[in-house]
C-alpha cells in the first residue's frame, strides 16, 4: 500500500526538493534518483536533475553521452530557460557532466545567480508535479544555488559521526540560505547507511529519531543490489523489485510524502 501524492500539488504548482548534504557516501544521489523513479510510479509527472558535475546519478539512470548544453551551466552562467530534459524511467532528466563544474566561480559574480535554477523553475511551474535536485556533497555555490531552488530539503544522514559532523555543515549555512529564502525547511531527515548489528549504528539512530523532526525509515547497509543497479543504469525497483532494498525506497517515499502533506498547510498555497 502507498499514499496516493496528486494532493501534494496546489493548484498546478510544483512541489521542488532538493537532497542535501555536503557528506560523500551518504547515499544522497541514489535517493534522489530512486524516488524520482517511485513519485513517477505514484502518478507523478517529474523533473529529475542532477547539480552535481560528478555526475553519478546521470549515469546510475543510464545516460552516458550527456553534452554540457543540456545541463544546467547555461541556466546558472547566463540566465537560460532550463535545458530540454530527456525522458528516462517514466520522468524527465536534467542530466550532468564535470564541465559543469566551471560555472562555480561565476555564480557569484552575478546579480541574482545564486537564485538563477530558482527562477528558472518558477518560469515552468506546473509543468512537473514534483521536480527532485541531487546537489553536490558540498557547501559551495552551486550547492547553494540547487538548495536555495527548492522549496524543502530531503537530508540524508549516515549513522556515523561523519553523518552527525554533516548535520553541524547543514546547520551554519541554513541561516545564510534563509536570508535569501526564509520559507526554506528541511522536508525529512533519512537515516543511511545503517547496520543493525553495530552498537554505534542503533545508537545514533536513536539521537536522530530523538532529536530530528521528520526522521523516514532507514535505508540498511547492503551494496550488492545498489552496486547492481548502477552499473545496470536502472533504478533500484526496476533492477530487483522486490528486494528489501526496493521496499526501502518505496517506505521512505511514503513517509515523504506524508511529511509534505502535512507540512503543506503551513506553506499555503504559494
Amino acid at each position: 500500500m502507498f499514499v496516493h501524492i496528486r494532493t501534494l500539488t496546489l493548484r498546478h504548482m510544483t512541489t521542488i526538493l532538493t537532497v542535501f548534504t555536503h557528506a560523500g557516501g551518504a547515499g544522497k544521489t541514489s535517493i534522489a534518483g530512486n524516488i524520482a523513479h517511485e513519485f513517477a510510479q505514484r502518478g507523478q509527472h517529474v523533473l529529475l536533475i542532477d547539480g552535481d558535475p560528478q555526475s553519478n546519478l546521470t549515469t546510475n539512470m543510464g545516460v552516458q553521452d550527456a553534452e554540457l548544453h543540456e545541463t544546467l551551466f547555461d541556466v546558472l552562467s547566463g540566465d537560460a530557460p532550463l535545458p530540454a530534459p530527456r525522458h528516462v524511467h517514466g520522468f524527465d532528466l536534467i542530466p550532468a557532466v564535470i564541465d559543469l563544474a566551471e560555472v562555480e566561480p561565476s555564480i557569484p559574480g552575478r546579480v541574482g545567480g545564486i537564485l538563477a535554477l530558482r527562477d528558472a523553475l518558477q518560469k515552468e511551474s506546473g509543468r512537473w508535479d514534483t521536480v527532485i535536485i541531487d546537489s553536490p556533497p558540498s557547501l559551495g555555490q552551486l550547492a547553494a544555488a540547487c538548495a536555495l531552488a527548492a522549496d524543502a530539503l530531503v537530508v540524508p544522514i549516515m549513522t556515523r559521526s561523519k553523518g552527525l559532523n554533516a548535520l553541524r555543515g547543514l546547520n551554519r549555512v541554513m541561516p545564510q540560505y534563509h536570508r535569501l529564502r526564509p520559507d526554506l525547511h528541511v522536508a525529512a531527515y533519512v537515516p543511511t547507511m545503517c547496520k543493525s548489528n553495530r552498537k554505534e549504528d542503533s545508537e545514533l539512530l536513536g539521537i536522530v529519531r530523538e532529536d530530528l523532526p521528520h526522521v523516514t525509515s532507514p535505508i540498511v547497509e547492503r551494496g550488492a543490489v545498489w552496486n547492481g543497479a548502477a552499473e545496470k543504469g536502472l533504478p533500484v525497483t526496476v533492477f530487483a523489485p522486490r528486494s528489501k532494498e526496493a521496499e526501502e525506497i518505496r517506505k521512505i517515499t511514503s513517509d515523504l510524502v506524508e511529511f509534505l502533506q502535512r507540512n503543506a498547510p503551513e506553506r499555503g498555497e504559494r
